[in-house]
């Protein structure tokens, strides 16, 4: 998942925890195998191919679930949550530590929008040829909400799935008690802005710092906006609480998107969450949570 991932959980036995471990260690690399952008053999990449000269194919059953999925965040996000915008990523190159040409921004900008793509599933077209999807706004996420699941199944009661930062709590510890979970700070590295108490659910951050160059002072992350191919510029850090965490991540990626106007749509759209902008400020309702409110 290209990204720290930890699996804490609580079994009868060494034995029964290594075998659950292994079961979902294998279901996360099955997923990385499949929509992986960095290998040629994974369904990701069959489907790119298509893309890159135009035409059709059909995609099974799970792949036709997550393109549902991403066609429902295009649409409520008024075209901000975009998939086929990872094509941009060949213009942005954050660990060269520039800032890319802007004709070739452009250039590719040309080649985004999931409206120019026609999803009758299970058919998936490109007529026009030259655009690319991208599931890792999704995907590692909808591994969180699988590896939970997959616990759950085999009886696992309390424990917690945390895929680079993105998390799914199984159940409390035995005694009841929380799990404390800490927001980091975007602009201090190790220093955390917030700490919850959390018994359930699931929690996904999306932020400007991960991933990012920083000029003068000036951040330039990887949540790119498919509108224009530049990075988003107001929001720092976004976290949202959800029962799934395809859907706390979902929601994250499109406040930071929407910038200016995503308090105010992460208010109406009435998960727990909690933001800061570039200049600092803070705002949102997890703060309530921290108590160990629920």
């Amino acid at each position: 998942m290209g990204s720290p991932c930890e699996l804490q959980l609580y079994a009868e036995s060494h034995a029964k925890a290594n075998r659950i471990l292994r079961r979902v260690i294998a279901d996360v690399q099955r997923l990385e195998s499949r929509y992986s952008r960095y290998r040629g053999d994974s369904v990701l990449s069959a489907i790119n191919r298509v893309a890159a000269t135009g035409g059709r194919l059909s995609v099974d059953e799970e792949t036709a679930a997550l393109l549902n999925y991403a066609a429902t965040c295009y649409r409520e996000s008024d075209g901000l949550f975009d998939i086929t915008s990872g094509i941009l990523r060949r213009a942005w190159h954050f660990d060269l530590g520039k800032l890319p040409d802007p004709a070739q921004v452009q250039v590719l900008v040309g080649n985004v929008g999931w409206h120019r793509v026609r999803w009758i599933p299970p058919v998936l077209e490109f007529p026009v040829p030259g655009m690319e999807i991208d599931f890792g706004g999704i995907v590692r996420d909808y591994a969180v909400d699988r590896a939970s699941a997959l616990c759950w199944e085999v009886g696992v009661r309390h424990g917690i799935v945390n895929l680079g930062g993105d998390l799914r709590i199984i159940g409390p510890h035995p005694d009841g008690s929380p799990w404390r979970i800490g927001i980091r700070h975007p602009r201090r590295p190790g220093a955390i802005i917030q700490t919850l108490l959390l018994h359930t659910g699931a929690l996904a951050t999306s932020g400007d710092y991960e991933r990012c160059i920083v000029l003068d002072g000036v951040y330039y992350g990887h949540v790119l906006s498919p509108k224009t191919g530049w990075p988003v510029r107001y929001m720092a850090s976004v976290s949202v609480a959800g029962d799934l965490c395809v859907v706390a991540g979902s929601a994250a990626t499109i406040a930071m998107l929407k910038e200016r106007e995503g308090p105010a749509w992460l208010e109406a759209l009435g998960l727990p969450y909690y933001w800061v902008d570039v200049e600092g400020k803070t705002g949102g309702s997890l703060t309530a949570l921290a108590q160990g409110d629920q």
